[in-house]
Parts: structure tokens; sequence; C-alpha cells
């Protein structure tokens, strides 16, 4: 926040008390972080031999966590949730190979929710698994309340002819609530049987997590949580070291967070300061309850108005491109007016899929970084990078040779490219590898008949030249003697000055030198550079193959996410996802896409549901089904308001978004705006 002195209201918050647990609470844009920082700095004034833990709930809490580990002696290397679902399929193997002894005994039946479709079951399974991560429920307490809910559920139905169900369920679901005695029996056995493949699994994740010290910052904190409440002379020797803790966006506060806060400053929390707004959790992943949270507080101060005052307004247009280029006109003009590019954002609830926007604002010469949900990974101008290396490594993955032969860098057309992919007029099959011969692939220099794919061995050895024309013959030879070249690069420079030299002899730049392509590229192909040098750095033996099987499983993963470095900002214009956002501002602020499936995104249920009073909730029916749901997915979706609570939070990021300004605001969307019925229309209900 920038502000020229505090307010009543946060001078208040600065100077209560230390000794009891307090909290400020507040809208978006009223001061709370800024009256944090304040307190904070009067705590370290006041006691400067202490070293006061201040975290915010994003990174702080799990480097802290890990750190403590580690200081404890333990091994402990913090992973992304896209390494920790790698880790949950190791755990999965078995139970995909049917290898169980529970199957062998006829314990289990394999004939549970999702088990048909094992790709889907796994992504299912870890996303439950994580939710529960963060609720801090054990193996244990899932098995126990999924045996108790079910007897609970099953034991006493609810009356599934309720009017009030049936019209709140869409009549293609009403199938699943016309159950017999007989059909709910069976319901049940299947749910059983699901609760303890996934509590088995879930122990399997846990005591991998242990075993590896690979952990995600969740893990770590439960892990860290545990080794204080454990160890009473630890816990006392950190509240001596720490003596007060400063937490900024306490709402986003886990279970598993709090139990740590509790196992260091007590019951009480005595120390601890909260800062947050319970109406502002945003996450689409974490399980938190911001009122508990904040109820634990002693005493508070509620800041009663937010200090940003914005004009806000709305606009829709026909057809997304056309929004598209009115927000980069409307950015245009505000980087016109002399405001710096970095105070000027456009926020999505994802940036999974803001090419749109991006390459709209770089028509009109603006330079854009992207931060939040988007995948690094699936760029172009990531694949383009990553093309280049698979090139040099192996040049028989045709889908990356055909990339880079089509590419502006080397620019072969289709009938170039038809010819190269064809046998010769009279091949001369080459019986045998001489040793003296250039290695097509640094993985082997064997033979092996697999590989004898008619593209790569075209481009490696030029038996199609004379068939291309001489201009594509010319390019094709380049290519073929830069990367004989590179291959010799490989071996005798370090990784991140080879990668450098490849990218910089044959990598097509986008844009006119300084251009806001060209910039925008640049900052681009650093993320990537410092992603493959870190994975390069946490795995020493690593080579440039498993460095680029690394890069495909982050290209497959929908879990992966571009973390947003604010250093890296100045200068560009940013476009962030909401959650990105949090806790920023800026001077101009576009909220685009306000439209149904976009802002809010559809409300799509999982295939795993958890209740603690009704244990295990599959979505899917299966054996002997007449509906595709179950009776008790359909009932609880009713009984839980699910979809309601769900748009509720979606449109508490909406505001959340549009807080995001100092000055202005400007909400987008195109299309004809729907009734609202499905999901809501944000955009309509803005006065």
């Amino acid at each position: 926040m920038i502000a020229l002195e505090l307010t009543a209201q946060q001078r208040s918050a600065v100077e209560a008390p230390f000794d009891e647990c307090f909290a400020i609470v507040g809208p978006p844009g009223s001061g709370k972080s800024a009256a944090l920082a304040e307190r904070a700095a009067r705590a370290r004034f006041l006691y400067p031999d202490a070293e006061l833990l201040a975290v915010d709930t994003d990174f702080g809490f799990d480097k802290y966590a890990a750190s403590l580990l580690v200081s404890e002696g333990l091994d402990v290397t913090l992973i992304d949730d896209v390494d920790a679902e790698l880790l949950f399929a190791s755990a999965c193997a078995p139970l995909f190979a049917l290898q169980w002894d529970d199957f062998a005994r006829k314990q289990l039946d394999p004939e549970v929710p999702g088990l048909r479709s094992p790709a889907r079951f796994l992504a299912s399974a870890f996303r439950l698994i994580r939710r529960l991560r963060e609720a801090d429920i054990t193996p244990e307490y899932l098995l126990s309340r999924a045996l108790a809910g079910a007897t609970e559920f099953y034991a006493h139905p609810p009356n599934f002819a309720d009017p009030a169900l049936l019209a709140a369920t869409k009549a293609s679901f009403h199938d699943s609530l016309d159950v017999t005695t007989e059909e709910l029996r069976r319901q049940r056995l299947r749910e059983l049987d699901l609760a303890k493949i996934l509590t088995k699994l879930y122990q399997s994740y846990v005591d991998l997590v242990r075993t590896s010290g690979r952990m995600t910052g969740r893990d770590a904190t439960i892990a860290a949580a545990d080794c204080v409440k454990g160890d009473a002379k630890l816990a006392l020797r950190l509240q001596a070291r720490h003596r007060l803790a400063f937490i900024d966006e306490a709402q986003d506060l886990t279970e598993a967070q709090l139990r740590l806060l509790r196992a260091i400053f007590g019951e009480a929390l005595e120390g601890v300061t909260l800062c947050g707004d319970a109406s502002s959790h945003l996450s689409m992943v974490r399980m938190t309850n911001p009122q508990v949270t904040f109820s634990l507080a002693r005493s508070r101060i509620e800041f009663d108005h937010s200090l940003r005052k914005p004009i806000v307004e709305k606009a829709r247009t026909p057809t997304p491109r056309e929004e598209a280029q009115l927000i980069a006109r409307r950015v245009r003009g505000w980087l016109d007016e002399g405001v710096a590019p970095h105070r000027v954002a456009v926020l999505l609830r994802s940036v999974r899929h803001a090419e749109l926007y991006e390459m709209a604002l770089l028509d009109e010469e603006v330079p854009t970084v992207v931060g939040g949900d988007s995948n690094l990974f699936e760029d172009r101008r990531v694949l383009d990078a990553l093309a280049l290396l698979w090139n040099v490594h192996d040049p028989f993955r045709h889908e990356w040779l055909l990339r880079t032969l089509a590419s502006r860098a080397v620019g072969l057309a289709d009938a170039s490219l038809a010819i190269l992919c064809s046998e010769p007029a009279d091949p001369q099959r080459r019986l045998f590898t001489f040793e003296d011969e250039p290695a097509p692939t640094v993985r082997t220099r064997r033979w092996d008949p697999k590989r004898d794919l008619r593209l790569g061995w075209n481009v490696v050895r030029g038996e199609r030249d004379d068939a291309l024309s001489p201009e594509a013959a010319s390019r094709v030879q380049r290519f073929r003697a830069r990367r004989e070249r590179w291959l010799q690069l490989l071996h005798v420079e370090p990784f991140e000055r080879f990668t450098r030299t490849v990218w910089r002899e044959a990598l097509a730049r986008e844009g006119d030198a300084g251009s806001a392509r060209a910039r925008s590229q640049q900052v681009v192909l650093s993320r990537l550079l410092a992603r493959l040098t870190g994975f390069l750095a946490q795995n020493r033996d690593a080579k440039i193959g498993d460095l680029l099987a690394y890069g495909e499983q982050r290209m497959r993963s929908d879990l992966e996410t571009c973390a947003f470095c604010e250093e890296a900002a100045e200068g560009f214009v940013q476009i962030l996802s909401v959650e990105a956002a949090r806790g920023r501002e800026f001077d101009h602020v576009v909220v685009a896409n306000v439209r149904p499936g976009a802002l809010p995104l559809w409300y799509s249920p999982e295939a795993f549901l958890f209740s603690p009073r009704l244990g295990m909730i599959p979505k899917d029916n299966v054996g002997e089904a007449r509906s595709s749901r179950t009776a008790k997915f359909t009932y609880y979706l009713f009984r839980s308001k699910a979809a309601a609570r769900y748009n509720e939070r979606e449109r508490s990021a909406f505001r959340y978004a549009l807080s995001r300004a100092r000055r202005s605001a400007i909400a987008t969307a195109s299309g004809t705006p729907t009734s609202g019925r499905t999901a809501p229309e944000f955009l309509e209900e803005l006065p």
C-alpha cells in the first residue's frame, strides 16, 4: 500500500499489546498489511534480540517448516505438486497392477469408482489427498470416518423423493435418486472398498514422503508440527527464539499451519498477530476456515473501509478478440499517459489460456509478463527453445524436429518437409554403424532398427538433400552443421553456456530488437533457463535426456504453475491470475473474461469427496448400476449447497480482483450474457 502516514485505525493496530493473539481484519485495500508491517517493525525495536516469525501463508510457511526440519537434522527437499503427484504415482503402481494381497484374498473388489481409468483415478485420488493434507487429516482418521459415515448414511438414508432435492437436481441425474434397498447396499460396499483403497494409497504416500525426504510445503508443515509437538524442549526453544509471530493473509492458514503455530506458541497463540480478510479466501486448492482462524484471536481491530477508491467501469464486446483488442488499447492509453508498465495489470481467474490477451497487448507494443497458474512448458516460445535441445539430444523425436524445421529460424515449406520425410530414390540401408561415424544421438552409438526413422536420418545424413531446392538444401545443411557443433559443445561446455549458444544461433527472435515481443520472449527464456538449471542443481547426476524428460513431465501436468517474480516484472504489464495478484496493488486493473466458464469457472465436483460426518462420497456409480452417479453424491451436493458456496467464492474473487486497483478498474467480457442459471453473470451484477 502507498500511504504517507498511518490512519488512526492503523496506529491502534500497531500499538496493540503483543502478549495475546491479536487480529487485524478488514476488507481488501483497507491498509491491513501496512499496519502489520509497522507492528512488526515496532516489535523488532522493542525486542532487538528476538528473531521474529514474519511469514505469509503462501511460500513463507513452507520454507520456514522445511528449514525447521533441516535444523533438526532431517534431510528435506521441498518439491511442488507436479513432483508430489509423481511420487504418489509410484505409491499407486502396485494397485494398478492388482498386486495387493487384499485383491488376492478377495477382501477388496477392484471394481471401485474410477479404477477403470488409472490415469483419471490417480489424478482424482491425488487431489483428494492434497486436500486431506491441507486439512491435516491422517489416513487413520480418513478410514475411521469413512466407515462411520457409511454406517450413519446407509443405516438411515435420507428421503430421496424429497421435492426440494429433486428440484435442485438436474433432470439427467434424477435416476441416481431412484434407488432400492439392494442398490444402496451395493453402493455402500463399493464405497467402503474405495475408502480402504484410498486409505492404503494415502498411507503409502505418507511413508514415501517420510523416507524420501521429498516434501511439498504442506507435507513439511505437518512434519514440522509433529516434530515440535513431540519435543517439548524444542517447542520452548522455538518460542524463546521467535517470541512473536506476524502472519499475513491469515485467512489462508490451513489446519496444519495452525497446528504448527499452536505447537510453538501454545493453544492460545500468545504473541501471534493474524492479518487478513475472511472474505478474501480465493484459493481453489487450500482447505481453510477463515472464520475459525480469526476466532482464535483474543482481541482484534476491524478496518471498516478500503483506502482505495478506484473508478470502476465495465465493457462487453461481441467477440473475445474484440475484447482483447479493447483491453490492449486501454492499456496502451494508460502507458501513453506516463503510467509505468508494472503499475498496470490484466487479471483473469486463470491464466492457463491467456494467449489471446497477451498477443493483443504485444500487437499494441505493450511488453507483458504472465504469472499464476499458467504452464511455462506449454508456451510457444518455450516449446521452440526445448525443440532445439531435443534436436541435439535425439533427432528421432520427430515432433520436436518438425517444429524446428518449420520454425522461422529454418523456415522449410511443407513440400520440403514432405521430401525429408520420404525414402531416397535408391536407399542404401547400412548394415553397420562404424565407430568413426558421427553419432546421431548422444544417447547411444549403437544401431537400433526401431530408431531407423526416415526424417531423422535424412536431416542427420543428408540423404535427401539432392531432392530439395537449393535454398531448402542450404538451410538443412546449415542446421546440420550447427547441430554437429552443438553435440561437441554439449560435452565440453557448462549446460547454461551451451544452451545460450544453441538458442542464440538457432532460435528465431520475436520482433525487432528492443520490441515488446522480443523483451517478452527474453523473459520467458530466462524463466525456462532458470527452471532447467534449477533441476540440474538439484539432480547433479542428471543428463540432458533426464532434463528434457523433466520438461515433458511438466508440459503434461495440470498442476504446473508459473511463479510470479515481482523483481522481473519491472517494465512489463502483468497478466496475472487473481490468486497471483493477492496482496498486491496497481494503479490500473483490467479484470478480463468475466463470463461463466472463465470467471466464475464452471463448478465441476471432484470424483471423490470427503465429509467428516458422512465419510467418503464417490461420484461415479460403478458395477451393475443403472445411473452414472451415486445417490450419496447427488444428495451431498444438495445438502451442502456445494455449487452455491463455490460460486460465492468466485464472486469474492471477482470483487477482490477489482480491489487491486488504486485509480481505475475495468471489467470486461464478450458475447451475449446468459440467464445466469448455471453460473452467475458477475458483469451484469456490477452496478
